[in-house]
């Protein structure tokens, strides 16, 4: 599934009743992480099964004019940490996240404004990362994440494990 297919767009709007916890969300990271606000990100929606975070070409250019790689490859990994977070949140546990393992792919020159879309990977991921979570402590999660191109493809994509562990008492 492409993010420009019917069945992908439905996942791209936030519902009402999670409006609250992306904007948390975004300031916690924007308060939290120098890069983020350097970046100009944006999280756009979050609907229980996608996250969707964006940031602006400007701040992220590189010496050709278009997407600076890096930035690329931190709003992918932004979107898929927050899929992670935002699942556990709203089943009621907090957690350390960390991204264990990637790979990125740059497919395309992104040349405008960009998004990252992050969806868990295999049917009842996320009910399974929750539930390994709150009987383990611990749980990992597979996520596939796309900055999707200009046209109807992909301009770049991230396949990765996200762990959760259950914080250290302070």
């Amino acid at each position: 599934m492409t993010a420009d297919t019917p069945a992908f767009a439905s996942l791209l709007a936030t519902p009402p009743d999670r409006t609250h916890v992306v904007r948390t969300l975004q300031d916690e990271l924007l308060a939290d992480i120098p890069l983020t606000r350097a970046m100009g990100l944006s999280i756009d929606a979050w609907t229980g099964a996608s996250v969707t975070a964006s940031a602006p070409l400007a701040p992220n250019v590189n010496d050709k004019g278009c997407a600076f790689g890096g930035s690329l490859a931190s709003l992918l990994t932004l979107a898929g940490w927050a899929l992670a977070r935002l699942t556990l949140e709203e089943h009621g546990h907090q957690a350390d996240i960390y991204v264990q393992d990637s790979r990125i792919r740059y497919l395309e020159k992104v040349w405008t404004d960009f998004r990252a879309i992050a969806i868990p990977v295999g049917d009842g991921a996320l009910e399974d990362f929750v539930r390994t979570f709150a009987s383990r402590g611990k749980a990992r999660l597979e996520v596939r994440c796309t900055v999707p191109s200009e046209g109807s493809g992909e301009a770049a994509t991230l396949e990765g494990k996200f762990v959760a562990l259950a914080p250290a008492p302070r």
